[in-house]
């Protein structure tokens, strides 16, 4: 063990403990609390987090995964990646600070920004972070003069233009600028080490990762005939961190793994990296918020003409009321209504992937309601004073009370940590745990054994039985002392 993470910082729960039994202890203190100022928390799996590293070793076992740091900066998160022996990918300033505070060293740091301020491009001199992006003249020149020790990795762009959230316009060298930037560094004493590329998130054309890696082999040529030293490879991100994603992570595993063996072969020489941010905490965080206000609305009234989005969300919940036998009062001639509920987290926080993921949250009740209970038309809306703080619409809940608690799962990228790494102050208390077996296995840094697809399938966070026996599995443990070559 390194020492980044230890028992008291975090809830020991045994096997078959389940996130539902700890999120029903923490409601109903929270909601039992003098104070009554706790309206919503996380709930974190640290488990969840170290089957996704060991399910990462497996299915990509030459590439080092660095965790990109602005997707969850919460200190449990941080905490148990780095006591796996994951590096990290740094935006700025306030992120290198953040790592280098729990101990992590600067040589296990990317600062993975190609547009950087001057003063924390100083910043990453003075405090040892060497490995830099860029994809510009401009920042060539910056870093060359205030940085000019730098490892420099040349970022391209990507055909993503089937991602959901694509990056190339904003970041990227295309393949005709990349021997003229190559050419500048040479000529600024600026030394490149390296490629990299990002496909974006969410991508479902697995091409991209073949061209990609297809171009970053001409961009290495180019780099090599130049004189520069190339050896890193960098993957990017946007692997998926939900299991009912589109392309699952193994099928990308499987596509990036031919393109490597096909212009990477082993023994080339090349370290191959990977920025990962989703893929590790989506899933292992979950949120509950409590209601804080309520109000009955006209459908009738002016302002209440119906969305899109709206309309979408109602999709949404027909289908689960549909799977799971609720039902909706039919209207009796009365002019139709909807119950407004009020959280105190809303789209420009926490569900910000309301925003800019488009996504449908579907919020489970706290409390169990029975199938002959009725519903109702029912909007969720954040705390914001505005008419876009609208975190879901078109939902048909039973009739909920303030103080009513809901959850919504799969709440770990970019919902924690963003507020103080912005300046601000985070407000929402995260609760971590791991399963005792969990633990053994990250002191351990060992693979749990295999499990059937179907099993693996229904398996739930602070439940997974990992059946560990006495022949253990032991999988490539990465612990990259240093990133840069001496």
């Amino acid at each position: 063990m390194a020492g980044y993470l230890s028992e008291t910082d975090f809830v020991m729960v045994e096997e078959g403990f389940s996130t539902r039994d700890l999120l029903e202890e923490l409601t109903l203190g929270a909601s039992q609390a003098t104070a009554g100022d706790v309206a919503a928390f996380f709930v974190a799996d640290l488990g969840a987090v170290v089957r996704k590293h060991f399910c990462f070793l497996k299915c990509l076992p030459r590439v080092r995964p660095f965790y990109t740091v602005k997707c969850n900066s919460s200190p449990g998160v941080l905490k148990v990646l780095a006591e796996l022996g994951l590096g990290f990918s740094c935006a700025n300033k306030a992120e290198m600070e953040l790592v280098q505070r729990i101990g992590v060293p600067a040589s296990k740091i990317i600062y993975a920004n190609p547009c950087k301020q001057t003063a924390q491009i100083k910043y990453a001199a003075k405090h040892g972070v060497r490995l830099l992006s860029f994809d510009n003249e401009a920042e060539l020149a910056k870093v060359a003069k205030s940085h000019p020790s730098a490892k420099m990795v040349l970022c391209i762009a990507t055909d993503d233009s089937h991602s959901l959230s694509p990056l190339s316009f904003k970041f990227g060298a295309t393949l005709k600028s990349c021997r003229h930037l190559l050419e500048n560094a040479k000529r600024s004493h600026v030394e490149v080490v390296g490629v990299s590329f990002h496909v974006g998130s969410g991508c479902p054309d697995l091409h991209a990762y073949t061209q990609s890696i297809a171009d970053a082999r001409l961009v290495f040529e180019m780099g090599a005939e130049l004189g520069h030293g190339m050896h890193i490879l960098d993957l990017g991100g946007g692997f998926p961190g939900l299991e009912g994603a589109k392309v699952r992570f193994e099928e990308i595993a499987s596509v990036i793994n031919s393109a490597l063996d096909l212009y990477f072969p082993e023994g080339c020489g090349v370290d191959i990296l990977a920025r990962l941010g989703r893929y590790y905490v989506t899933s292992a965080f979950t949120l509950a918020v409590s209601i804080i206000a309520k109000k009955e609305v006209l459908l009738d009234q002016p302002g209440r003409e119906g969305s899109q989005a709206g309309e979408l969300r109602s999709v949404c919940l027909a289908l689960r009321i549909h799977l799971e036998g609720w039902w909706a009062p039919e209207e009796n001639g009365s002019t139709p209504k909807t119950i407004v509920y009020h959280l105190s987290e809303g789209v420009y926080g926490i569900f910000n992937s309301v925003l800019f993921d488009n996504t449908c949250p579907t919020p489970i009740l706290q409390k169990k309601s029975s199938a002959e209970q009725p519903l109702y038309s029912s909007s969720l809306w954040g705390p914001v004073a505005d008419g876009c703080d609208c975190v879901a619409e078109g939902l048909w809940l039973p009739q909920l009370h303030v103080g009513d608690w809901l959850v919504f799962e799969n709440m770990g990228a970019y919902t924690v940590g963003m507020a103080s790494l912005l300046g601000g102050t985070q407000t929402c208390r995260v609760t971590y745990a791991m399963s005792r077996v969990a633990w053994e296995a990250l002191r351990g840094q060992l693979l749990p054994a295999e499990q059937d697809e179907d099993t693996e399938g229904m398996c739930k966070p602070l439940s997974c039985g990992w059946e560990i026996t006495d022949t253990l599995c032991v999988g490539p443990v990465f612990t990259p002392a240093s990133i840069i070559g001496i």
